[in-house]
């Protein structure tokens, strides 16, 4: 029996072939013929460098034009020719800036001008930008802030920031305090009859709600940042549409935004030339006054509209070294009054003591110093 396996592990040959790389291989031929071709080009620049350098005016050919030919002879600046300069000696030679007038890129709050007029707002209010001190700063924030918050939480983007204008208007504006905070508490002493009602009515009891807190401080920011919210003009008074009060029908309402409608005055209370949208500073502490029971015994004019416009024309019209007629005439005047002092101030003379009779020549100087400042002896002598 043939136990031999049925296949064999002796497996025929098969063919092998090999590909050899013969990019790196150079013949001695191709080596050969680059170097006849770096001798032709060699050749050939030769033929153009040698007559170009032995005839150079033949260059003239490849002019473009006039290119290299000026008509102006710049002669050199005193500065820049040897033995005329010296170290510095340039800056006396710069042209001096343009003095800027007053249109010319400056703009001055005193010049009485109107600014932007929009034809169904009327005129528009100015930047003022509360940019002083860190506690002018967080002050005039924190008031701002709670007079959006508590007057209009609910309101859109725009009736908070037409809330803020109408802050920020007010200080502009004389005949109200010429502060954030002054404005925003303005009356709080008072159990009924503030300017802003939140600040007596017991609203400041209540917790604020963070989220619109936050959103009310975005809105303050902005205004107090220089935004102007041109959809109330130089609105100075504001009420709920569900309130009617009589003095709404002598000023003109602007617009009405959410549950709020706006007024500006209609008499030269109103007129654009009045305010003065520079920040001066000077913030009060951002609290509510201290309450005070004479307070809601004596008429405050500020809380009527028209009878604060009445006071501020009247005083236009006795402000110092004018008559009536140039009163009228000069719608940015400003009333002089007498600042009101403590009792102790007033029971050591009162205005009397901050007045600029005391310099040298006055009859209360002490004689020993009635020249100072004079010379001892002059000059050269």
């Amino acid at each position: 029996m043939d136990l031999s396996p049925a296949f064999t592990l002796d497996t025929p040959p098969r063919e092998f072939s090999a590909r050899l790389p013969r990019r790196g291989l150079r013949t001695v031929g191709r080596r050969h013929r680059g170097r006849l071709r770096g001798r032709r080009i060699a050749v050939l620049l030769a033929m153009f460098a040698v007559p170009a350098l032995a005839a150079p005016g033949g260059w003239q050919a490849f002019d473009i034009g006039n290119a290299q030919r000026s008509a102006t002879v710049i002669d050199p600046m005193p500065f820049e020719r040897s033995g005329d300069s010296f170290p510095g000696s340039a800056f006396y030679y710069l042209a001096p800036d343009p003095a800027l007038r007053i249109g010319d890129g400056i703009r001055s709050d005193a010049d009485g001008a109107i600014g932007p007029v929009d034809p169904l707002v009327g005129p528009l209010a100015r930047a003022l930008r509360v940019d002083n001190s860190g506690v002018d700063r967080t002050r005039a924030l924190q008031c701002l802030t709670a007079a959006i918050y508590y007057e209009a939480a609910s309101e859109p983007d725009q009736g908070q920031r037409a809330v803020a204008q109408v802050v920020l208007n007010r200080v502009a504006h004389p005949s109200f305090p010429n502060t954030v905070c002054g404005v925003v508490y303005q009356g709080s002493e008072r159990t009924t009859g503030c300017q802003f009602s939140f600040t007596c009515d017991g609203s400041l009891a209540r917790a604020p709600s963070r989220f619109f807190w936050q959103r009310a401080m975005l809105a303050a920011q902005a205004a107090l940042s220089g935004y102007v919210e041109p959809s109330v003009g130089l609105a100075t008074h504001y009420h709920t549409i569900a309130v009617h009060p009589a003095w709404d029908r002598d000023m003109n309402h602007i617009r009405t935004i959410g549950a709020h409608m706006f007024f500006r005055w209609k008499s030269r209370a109103g007129d654009a030339a009045n305010f003065r949208f520079a920040y001066l500073g000077g913030e009060p502490l951002a609290a509510p006054h201290p309450r005070n029971a004479a307070a809601d015994r004596v008429a405050d004019p500020s809380l009527d509209p028209l009878t604060l416009a009445r006071a501020f024309e009247a005083g236009l019209k006795a402000a110092p070294g004018e008559t009536g007629s140039q009163a009228n005439a000069a719608g940015s005047v400003r009333a002089s009054t007498v600042p009101t002092y403590s009792a102790d101030v007033e029971n050591r003379g009162g205005d009397g003591l901050y007045r600029g009779d005391r310099l040298p020549g006055g009859q209360q100087v002490r004689p020993e110093y009635a020249n100072s400042g004079a010379w001892i002896a002059q000059p050269g002598t």
